[in-house]
């Protein structure tokens, strides 16, 4: 009940921080989801009784939902295309070895208060060089507020040693260079472009069921640790080796097989190792296969989307503008803490059904492949400016069946 009512906290913080980064900006709202990181992880470790517990649990939620967005939108919006992979890689294996750290900080502080309270001071810490980051440019622009982006960009450039040429950037060219994406604002976005047209509302729907079903298999995942009946810190740290591996495969895969490929496939694999794991008994030799496969599983899916980064850079690269950006993000997002919410509800029906857990968690991955079959492939695509563009692109997804957009998509 405590871990539904802290992914209940994540969700929350995906609707009301999704909208405030929008408005405050990604470098804002990351600095305080890190504060309110570190005071909630605080006041969790000194909680006087179970209920204090579940309030700050669901207000450190919040924050998690606010500090993954940010991150998102800051690769997204500050990454050339090319790198864009590679560079979630990278953010994937600092996540893989906080993993392995965190089954030795555990190993050496086992009383759940100390452990608490030692994992969440060093937020304080990334608060304090979190001002060294630079705010997105395009979102500065889109913002109105061209000539602090100015700034930024040639603060980037002295950094990349490449002074001459942030010199010469001014307002003018700036915004000459982001023409299309502002003659698209309109003044005022709501809910409903996300399903007004049906390009946009097709990807939506596929990717809200990608994203629901990768946070549910996951989270199953994470709470069954301790049932393989090996010791919870080797598993753990199984889990960081074999993430590191296959985070190499995922990352070459999306970056010249194809994002839409790499991630049927995952999924699809997933759910029949999950399915797989119903005929391994816990305990002894089978314990440890079961505890080996289940670090397969976590392979397998950890890659295909779940921290919020990785299935994150796949939606934001089909939507178009800063503010559906950011929305469909934040509802997307919403869809996985709804999937972590139900998760450890499932779980409970193993005391009737044994069987009937791993059979659910299973399959939610095989409906997931499937609904991802049905997304367009954004390799090497540039980001849409607008709704029109994102419509033409993918006009064979839309009602009238255009080949021509088929040709173009390169599908």
């Amino acid at each position: 009940m405590a871990q539904s009512i802290y992914m209940a906290g994540v969700l929350v913080g995906a609707l009301v921080l999704g909208g405030l980064s929008d408005r405050f900006g990604r470098k804002a709202m990351l600095m305080w989801s890190y504060l309110q990181l570190g005071v909630m992880g605080t006041c969790t470790a000194f909680a006087p009784n179970y209920a204090s517990y579940c309030v700050f649990r669901f207000a450190g939620g919040m924050a998690l939902s606010g500090f993954g967005l940010s991150i998102a939108c800051l690769v997204v919006e500050w990454i050339p295309t090319p790198y864009r992979a590679i560079t979630v890689a990278i953010t994937g294996f600092a996540y893989t070895l906080g993993q392995i750290l965190l089954a030795g900080v555990a190993y050496a502080v086992p009383h759940w208060r100390w452990l608490q309270l030692t994992v969440s001071l060093p937020f304080f810490v990334f608060l304090l060089y979190s001002w060294w980051l630079a705010e997105s440019a395009r979102w500065l622009v889109l913002s109105g507020k061209a000539e602090r982006a100015v700034k930024v960009l040639q603060r980037v450039a002295r950094i990349n040693k490449r002074k001459e040429e942030g010199e010469k950037i001014t307002v003018e060219n700036l915004r000459s260079n982001m023409k299309e994406e502002l003659a698209g604002l309109k003044s005022s976005y709501t809910i409903s472009d996300l399903v007004r047209t049906p390009v946009i509302r097709h990807i939506f729907f596929c990717l809200s069921v990608v994203w629901f079903s990768i946070s549910f298999s996951y989270y199953s995942l994470a709470m069954d640790l301790q049932n393989f009946g090996v010791s919870i810190y080797l598993i753990q740290v199984i889990f960081g080796a074999v993430d590191f591996p296959a985070k190499v495969v995922v990352t070459i895969s999306v970056s010249y097989i194809g994002r839409r490929v790499s991630l049927m496939v995952t999924l699809f694999l997933a759910g029949l190792v999950i399915i797989a794991n119903i005929f391994v008994s816990t305990g002894g030799c089978d314990g440890v296969m079961g505890g080996v496969s289940s670090a397969l599983l976590h392979a397998l899916i950890a890659p295909s989307g779940h921290p919020s980064i990785r299935l994150a850079i796949h939606l934001t690269t089909h939507l178009p503008t800063a503010w559906l950006r950011q929305t469909g993000l934040g509802f997307g997002s919403t869809m996985a803490r709804v999937g972590g919410i139900v998760a450890p509800l499932v779980k409970m029906m193993d005391e009737y059904y044994p069987f009937l857990p791993p059979a659910v968690y299973g399959a939610a991955p095989v409906v997931a492949a499937v609904a991802a079959g049905f997304l367009p492939e954004t390799l090497n695509r540039p980001l849409p400016d607008t709704i029109e563009e994102v419509e033409s692109r993918w006009a064979w997804m839309g009602r009238d069946g255009q080949t021509e957009g088929r040709r173009e998509g390169g599908i």
